[in-house]
């Protein structure tokens, strides 16, 4: 078995035409693998591609994970018994609007490192990890008797930065780590990102979501006389909380597109089926302001958050049709939808009267950010006494990231967020000498496209102003929220202050279902344990969606963590989305 980029591709010997589609193992439940990839090949799709997000296989330094979800070789030898070849992207950067681009959170304890550059602080944890992971993957590879045809060197590298040095170092780790399958660079088409993001030995390929034919030509003076290739082929988008409505493509315009690149050359489609960024592993984006992206990754896929096949599956079935024989497969996997009705609150319990219950205080004189204390994720709690305050009319929080709510005596003052964190705030706040002031700082998830990625330290990074002058001396409560088994709901509850509220669900029979969180504010959902991901009132996605696998037969727990003091005495699991 062989791979090869001559003219063309060549798969043993003879021309071979990649029609893949983007699947994410890690943005999908292990249990529907099977079906995802079996109705990619029902498309008539003969690849897949999957990013490898770093965080999420070595979440602390030197820790690493490869079961469950993260299972990538599972997921690769799951699509050959399909029938699929298999395109990775182990990239130190994937972008993919997962957080930090998939760069681990730890990096940043480290001070003056340079990312996705040949610094030698961040070559040394690449090469750490790739001495972990690609062990894993060579054998994994078609020469050796597995599916893998492709390997990326780095993610649209050119838009990012120039350094020719970076990716050559990059190359070799792969193939001093036996890496021999082709290995291929992915940017925009637009000179400056070729020109920065390919290397010697390395075959460039481009993404876009429009525009084939033009496209291709820009990428045909890198690619010479070999084969063009879309890596990503846009064919829908991703939703950011607050902005106007479900982010959805013009189906008659990338079916158009669709046909012309299969007609040119090759193509991967960005993204077949999207899944769902679980827990606090989306990401942001940053132009004007942060702008996080919400928990569904829906993407306007071919297939929706939960798999469900669509309009677009079917029309982009016919243009495929035309290009290669669509086999008929058999999908093995029983998925359903249930509405289970609405819950109401059994237990409640404040944020402060679970503090001592969820996290241990570190105690300095200046607050630290999260990653200096450890952490990784979520939300952390600063906290001092006003001993020698006697009002508050001026507050300043330096290099604070993302939004922080402040509250004096358990009564909230002000929440800021974004560029609100950069500007003196004016207030008029007074009480009894002593008073308690705490700091709840949310991180909404890092950067994960553009020249912000060295910027991302979350929590308060150095100091808190109050009245003109530093305040010393604080306790710090990380809480990352990865365990809420100490959870304590005897504890005291007030309205209007961040809160933790418990529902019971029983099921006589797992199916898929979708959390609707209306008359809820902001903060995130834990089901049987594990986190779900986020919700925000300000839409527009307004229900979570909750795989079968989460729940099982018999008793379930919701927990649902609000930050804003805004609460109902309900939810409901209804069996729709609603992404706005």
């Amino acid at each position: 078995m062989s791979f090869a980029i001559k003219d063309t591709f060549y798969l043993n010997g003879a021309p071979f035409q990649i029609i893949s589609g983007a699947i994410h193992y890690f943005r999908v439940v292990p249990e529907y693998w099977r079906d995802r990839l079996e109705k990619l090949k029902a498309l008539g799709c003969n690849t897949v591609e999957t990013y490898i997000p770093w965080n999420f296989h070595e979440p602390h330094k030197g820790e690493f994970r490869f079961e469950g979800s993260a299972d990538v070789e599972r997921f690769v030898r799951l699509a050959q018994e399909v029938g699929l070849y298999v395109i990775l992207r182990p990239s130190p950067y994937i972008c993919a609007e997962w957080e930090w681009g998939g760069m681990p959170a730890w990096l940043l304890a480290e001070d003056g490192m340079h990312v996705r550059t040949c610094d030698s602080r961040w070559m040394t944890h690449v090469a750490d990890y790739y001495r972990v992971l690609l062990p894993r993957l060579a054998p994994l590879q078609i020469h050796r008797g597995g599916p893998v045809i492709l390997m990326q060197l780095e993610n649209e590298y050119g838009s990012y930065g120039n350094d020719k040095e970076y990716l050559r170092q990059l190359r070799d780790l792969l193939r001093n780590g036996g890496v021999e399958v082709p290995l291929i660079t992915s940017d925009g088409p637009e000179h400056d990102m070729l020109h920065g993001g390919t290397v010697e030995g390395v075959w460039p390929t481009c993404n876009f979501g429009s525009q084939a034919e033009r496209q291709f030509q820009v990428l045909r003076e890198y690619a010479g006389n070999g084969p063009l290739m879309c890596t990503e082929f846009w064919i829908g988008w991703f939703d950011h909380w607050g902005n106007s409505g479900h982010s959805t493509g013009n189906l008659e315009e990338s079916a158009r597109d669709l046909d012309k690149l299969l007609e040119l050359g090759n193509v991967n489609l960005y993204m077949f089926h999207g899944g769902t960024s679980f827990g606090f592993m989306n990401g942001s984006n940053y132009a004007d302001r942060l702008t996080p992206d919400v928990t569904s990754y829906d993407y306007d896929a071919v297939l929706t958050e939960d798999g469900q096949i669509t309009e677009k599956y079917q029309r982009y079935q016919e243009i495929i049709r035309k290009y290669r024989k669509v086999p008929e497969v058999r999908l093995t996997t029983d998925i359903r939808r249930r509405d289970y009705g609405t819950l109401a609150v059994r237990e409640k319990v404040g944020l402060f009267a679970a503090l001592d219950a969820l996290s241990a205080p570190v105690e300095s004189v200046r607050p630290q950010p999260m990653e200096r204390l450890g952490q990784n994720y979520g939300y952390i709690l600063y906290r001092t006494d006003l001993r020698t305050e006697e009002r508050i009319s001026r507050l300043r929080l330096l290099e604070a990231n993302d939004r922080a709510s402040v509250f004096v005596d358990g009564r909230p003052v002000v929440t800021l967020c974004d560029r609100e964190l950069l500007e003196e705030v004016r207030l008029d706040v007074s009480f009894e000498k002593g008073a308690r002031l705490d700091i709840l700082v949310e991180n909404m998830g890092r950067v994960n496209f553009g020249f912000r990625l060295e910027d991302q330290r979350k929590g308060i990074g150095q100091g808190v102003v109050i009245n003109g002058h530093m305040h010393d001396h604080w306790e710090q409560y990380p809480l990352p929220l990865d365990d809420l088994t100490r959870l304590d709901f005897s504890g005291a509850w007030r309205a209007g202050l961040p809160g933790f509220y418990r529902f019971t669900l029983h099921v006589d029979e797992t199916a898929d279902t979708f959390l609707d969180f209306q008359g809820w504010g902001k903060g995130c959902v834990f089901v049987n344990g594990f986190n779900l991901g986020r919700f925000w009132e300000i839409g527009p996605q307004r229900r979570l969606y909750i795989p079968a696998p989460l729940l099982r037969t018999g008793e379930n727990e919701i927990i649902l963590f609000e930050t804003e003091g805004k609460t109902a005495d309900t939810i409901a699991l209804r069996d729709r989305p609603d992404l706005g």
